[in-house]
């Protein structure tokens, strides 16, 4: 298994087209804490006028991974991840933290949520990751 740096994994999710496109911003990336902040747009709502569960769920798998390549400065895959759904909310800036609150030799336990910027809790999910090693995906 190759590790990398602590600069290295947060270079590889800063790159990520998937987090651009969302409009995920590293906050922070360090092994003690990981922060993204999203500012809501037209996009990011649901029929409801809300923030989309969709985009929650993405922003919670990758905080919660971003938690695990801070730790361990490996690639992982998610296993499972549980969400709740707490608060509605459809305009301003929300922040997701995790917390590793397990860590096996392969297998890590993380605990993410998000809040508005006046701390309103409006999800929160448990994830469960796999330490993956670096191998050349064939496309």
């Amino acid at each position: 298994m190759t590790t990398l740096t602590l600069n290295d994994m947060k270079t590889k999710i800063e790159s990520s087209r998937f987090m651009k496109h969302l409009g995920f911003e590293v906050e922070e990336f360090t092994e003690e804490k990981v922060a993204l902040k999203l500012k809501i747009t037209d996009h990011a709502l649901n029929v409801n006028g809300t923030l989309h569960g969709g985009i929650q769920a993405s922003m919670l798998d990758n905080i919660t991974g971003m938690a695990v390549r801070a730790k361990t400065k490996t690639d992982c895959v998610t296993l499972n991840l549980n969400i709740h759904y707490l608060s509605a909310i459809s305009e301003g800036e929300i922040y997701a933290t995790a917390t590793i609150i397990q860590q096996g030799h392969k297998i890590l336990t993380v605990e993410g949520e998000i809040r508005t910027s006046q701390g309103v809790l409006v999800s929160k999910g448990v994830g469960v990751f796999k330490v993956i090693s670096q191998k050349k995906v064939e496309r």
